[in-house]
């Protein structure tokens, strides 16, 4: 089992990296694609938190971002490929009709263009059984990807706002995670009650097939971490490790798309 702060987890990794072959994993990063603004312009544009690369970088990954590409929602094994493991970030709401739902009102800001590129990509690298990490929305994609539904608006089930105090910030919403004894999450959190930073107003409702809650919220018992078990790591957390330095979740999953490199 890991232990430690994420720099250690990164040099852990690091070292079964260089042990076992002369290159980093390369982590495919989904990339956002929304209206941005930088210096005198103003465009579409394919985004990421920085703190997403950085983690991966911090762990001994080498960091890729994969923008929205049609193509590969036809055929993504092109760029598996390229990867030994995907994330799936957090961003935008899931267009519900991904789920054969009507939006509700607080829905908003969907990019269904996105939505059916990572859908595509989550259901193959699973098929390759490549190690899938989602955070947050990607947690909620890969339960859109297996079959199963979304809670579009958490205070309207759970009667408060605590998982998302502040909008556009970690604020406040900071709270524990309980998580099985045994399960992927905690191994790659290396405890059974994990501190975390919250920041969403949807989660899980009807679990996709083969999925298992491993996790759940302190607060209210919502499911903040589910997985695959037929597989060895599709991993899916509600919360945002990136941004939590004493966090282990992104090393541990370096960690396993290093220790799957072929040896030299």
């Amino acid at each position: 089992m890991y232990t430690g702060r994420r720099r250690s987890y990164g040099l852990a990794a690091l070292r079964i990296v260089c042990a076992m072959s002369t290159h980093r994993p390369v982590i495919g990063i989904c990339a956002a694609l929304e209206r941005a603004r930088w210096s005198v312009w103003d465009l579409r544009a394919a985004l990421l938190p920085y703190n997403y690369v950085q983690a991966i970088q911090w762990a001994g990954g080498l960091a890729l971002m994969l923008p929205v590409d049609p193509l590969l929602v036809e055929d993504p094994s092109e760029a598996l490929q390229l990867i030994d493991g995907l994330v799936l970030a957090g961003g935008a709401d899931i267009d519900p009709g991904s789920y054969g739902e009507p939006a509700h009102s607080e829905t908003v800001d969907t990019v269904p263009e996105r939505d059916a590129f990572e859908i595509a990509l989550t259901r193959a690298v699973i098929e390759r059984d490549l190690p899938v990490l989602g955070i947050c929305r990607g947690m909620q994609l890969i339960n859109v990807a297996r079959g199963g539904t979304l809670l579009q608006h958490l205070p309207e089930r759970h009667g408060h706002h605590e998982h998302r105090r502040v909008v556009g910030s970690f604020d406040g919403a900071d709270h524990d995670v309980v998580l099985s004894e045994g399960s992927l999450a905690a191994r790659a959190a290396g405890e059974l009650r994990h501190a975390t930073k919250s920041h969403h107003h949807q989660g899980v409702d009807r679990l996709g097939d083969g999925l298992t809650v491993s996790g759940v919220s302190t607060l209210d018992d919502l499911p903040e971490a589910i997985e695959l078990p037929e597989r060895r790591f599709v991993l899916g957390v509600q919360w945002h490790p990136e941004a939590d330095t004493a966090s282990g979740v992104i090393g541990a999953f370096v960690a396993e798309a290093a220790a799957r490199l072929p040896t030299p």
